[in-house]
């Protein structure tokens, strides 16, 4: 039986579309969403006519990648969210995921770009602040636990995971992901409730990441 042209039509159109999206992701995890197109249509093996077929332009682009990764995201979140019995085992293992955590802060908090697409698109916006939210009833969780200390918050958390994967620099893939991974794993300890130095002014909350 000859297959449908059509279906494999789709099919074809389907795997570009994947393709792309995940050369984008990793170009604008290491760059950022203001490399040329022509580099993403290269790494994903399509040509650059194939790229704007799918995506019109830049902005669509990011947007489509910021969708996906947010909707991974917030998939993950809830999923620890019902596996986990603490609130500060849940944040670390939501850190500690940080491949897809770290491009959507980034697209949400780091590229100018990024910010007018999300205050613009509600779909975008209403992902991002469902992560936020969940994000919030852990910082919630693990400071009633004791575990987390009590001068941070979830705006906190967020700032510091973004700042620190976006200097992240290395002359390998391996290399860059144990690094990230020793990182978070100092950021986590810094968080943890204990005695230590008294951070300046007040816990920054998810509110204060509005781009409003």
């Amino acid at each position: 039986m000859t297959a449908d042209p059509e279906t494999t039509l789709r099919a074809d159109a389907r795997r570009n579309r994947d393709q792309i999206l995940a050369a984008a992701k990793t170009i604008f995890a290491t760059s950022g969403p203001e490399v040329p197109m022509e580099e993403i249509a290269r790494a994903a093996g399509v040509g650059v006519g194939t790229l704007y077929r799918r995506f019109p332009d830049r902005d669509a682009l990011v947007r489509a990648v910021a969708m996906d990764n947010f909707e991974r995201v917030l998939i993950d979140a809830k999923e620890i969210a019902a596996e986990e019995t603490s609130s500060w085992r849940a944040l670390e293992r939501l850190l500690r995921q940080s491949v897809e955590l770290q491009l959507s802060v980034q697209l949400a908090m780091v590229s100018q770009r990024a910010l007018v697409i999300l205050k613009s698109d509600p779909e975008v916006r209403r992902l991002r602040d469902e992560i936020l939210a969940v994000l919030d009833d852990f910082v919630a969780g693990a400071k009633a636990e004791g575990k987390l200390r009590e001068d941070v918050g979830a705006g906190d958390i967020a700032i510091l995971f973004a700042t620190l994967l976006r200097q992240m620099r290395a002359k390998s893939a391996d290399v860059a992901e144990m690094a990230a991974r020793r990182c978070v794993g100092i950021m986590i300890d810094g968080l943890s409730a204990r005695p230590g130095t008294e951070l300046p002014g007040r816990p920054i909350t998810s509110r204060d990441l509005d781009p409003d």
